[in-house]
Parts: structure tokens; sequence; C-alpha cells
């Protein structure tokens, strides 16, 4: 039985904050972000985890983050333990494969979604006004319908509960003019070249969310965000079954809800279930963490080979 690692104790590192999935620890000028194996459905992370999930979500972020590099730098100090500082290497066990020595950076305050295809809340909407958050689109599309174009509809960040959509003014707002085109240029650059690299494995990117943050630097300012010095790069995780949607090119039907390669399977089973979808989550069957598994594992393998 491969163990499930669900919380981080470095006892003499500093510890920052534990996330749905992540823990973050502070450690000279960088930060340690472990990718544990928690499971969240509806905003609660659930008492038993998806065993290797961490790893999956890891490499395919550091498989990304690589990709986009002509387009935008990351975070990424080092990913093998060898090249962390020393007092890591005794945690190497744990940390292998699951973990990111990053720059620390100061988050944007909104997060860039960009969607490509009609589905999740962008579908509930349509169905209702005709737009996907405050976007007019045409009528008579269908459910999972491709978009002519993909649609950039940002968000706020909430701690606890759902994010709040807002609109491309109100994302002017908070961050200022120049910053909110180019998380919106840069954004839509990202998914444009993983759907094209995605597709040649047969595999459609429903919609991703990724997050931007300010790496200090002198040589480079961020025009109207409190004219803070910086250089803009990508942070946290990058189109991952935890941020994306990833669909089956072979399987896809438009009209319908399709197939993901993600925790679906853990929602549907939680649907099943006489629970008010708050704490305490349900502990999930073997069947079930299985099986999800399986599906992380699957599509690691096809987008990284």
């Amino acid at each position: 039985m491969v163990q499930v690692l669900m919380e981080t104790d470095l006892q003499d590192v500093k510890f920052l904050r534990r996330g749905k999935v992540r823990d973050v620890y502070e450690i000279d000028d960088y930060l340690l972000i472990i990718a544990t194996d928690r499971v969240s459905a509806f905003d609660v992370v659930l008492p038993n985890g998806i065993a290797g999930k961490g790893r999956v979500l890891t490499q395919i972020s550091l498989y990304w983050f690589n990709q986009m590099k002509d387009i935008i730098e990351n975070h990424i100090v080092a990913t093998d333990v060898k090249d962390y500082p020393k007092v890591l290497h005794k945690y190497k066990d744990l940390l292998e494969g699951r973990s990111m020595l990053v720059k620390k950076a100061r988050p944007m305050p909104v997060e860039c979604i960009v969607r490509g295809y009609l589905s999740g809340s962008g579908w509930k909407e349509y169905k209702e006004s005709g737009t996907v958050c405050g976007i007019k689109l045409p009528d008579g599309l269908v459910e999972s319908a491709r978009l002519d174009e993909p649609l950039f509809t940002p968000s706020t960040k909430a701690e606890e509960g759902h994010d709040i959509n807002i609109s491309f003014d109100e994302t002017r707002k908070i961050v200022g003019d120049d910053t909110a085109s180019t998380l919106r240029n840069t954004s839509l650059r990202v998914y444009k070249k993983a759907r094209e690299l995605a597709e040649k494995k047969g595999i459609i990117i429903a919609d991703t969310k990724m997050e931007f943050g300010v790496y200090k630097d002198s040589r480079f300012k961020i025009q109207d965000s409190k004219n803070q010095e910086g250089k803009l790069i990508l942070i946290d995780e990058i189109l991952t079954p935890d941020s994306s949607r990833f669909w089956s090119m072979k399987d896809y039907k438009p009209g319908k809800s399709q197939d993901s390669f993600d925790k679906q399977i853990v929602r549907d089973y939680l649907l099943t279930l006489d629970w008010n979808q708050t704490y305490p989550g349900p502990k999930l069957p073997d069947e079930i963490i299985e099986k999800t598994a399986a599906r992380y594992r699957e599509i690691l393998r096809i987008l990284t080979g």
C-alpha cells in the first residue's frame, strides 16, 4: 500500500501556511512548497487523501513551467533535493518528486482564469444570461462547446469558500491598467500554447487557472501596482488536474458534460451521500481513492510521457 502524505512536519524549518493541498515553509531567501496527497471537494478537505496525488501535481507543473519559459519566467529555483539547502537533505524521502524550492514573490490579488470551452460555472451563467463572467457570447451554444476565442475571466482570491468572478474593468481597478493587460495577454498566450501542445497528445484543456506574483528585482518595475519594484512571474501550480479541466479528444461530445482527468470521481461519489458539504467531510472508500489515483497517473503519463 502506497503511503499517503496528508501533512508535513519539518521541525527545524519555519512553517508558513497550510493550504488545501500544499504546505509552505520558509528557508533563507526561498519558499519550500510541498504538495501533499490531500484532496478537497466543495471546498472541504477530506479526511483521507489520494495516494501519489502530490507527486503527480508537482511533476505536471514542472513540465508546463518548462514549456512556458519562452513566454514568462516562473518561481522555480530547484526541484532536486540535493540542490536544496543542507537542512532539507535529511527529508529527501518526503520531499523528492513532490516539492519545489521557489523564489519569494508577492502574489497578485487576482487569479487568472482562461476558458476555451463552455463548462462548469461558465455554462451555468450562459444558460441564465447568455454571458460568461459578464462577457456576451453568441446565442445557441451548447454545454462543452468550444469557444471561437478563449476568454480571460479573472477572479478574486478567497481564503475560504469560493473565489468571486470579476470583470476585466474590476481587475484594472485592483492592479492597474498596465498590469491587468499584462496578466490577460500572458494568460491567454500560456493557455493557447498549452492547448496546442495538449491537443497533439489527444487532450483538450477546457479551462485553467493560473497565478502570478511579483518577484522583487530592482531591474524591473511593475507599473500601476503601487509602483512596486519587481518582475511578474508565474507562481504556485500550473495546468494541473486541480487547476484545469482536461478532457479526452477521442471521447469529446459537445452538448453534455465531459469526463475529466481529475477528482470528478470523488465529487460524483460525494453527491450520492447524505452530506451537507461542510466539515468534517466523509472518508472516501478505497475503491474511489484507487480510481481517482489512476486518473491522475493517466493524465501525467499522457502529458509528460
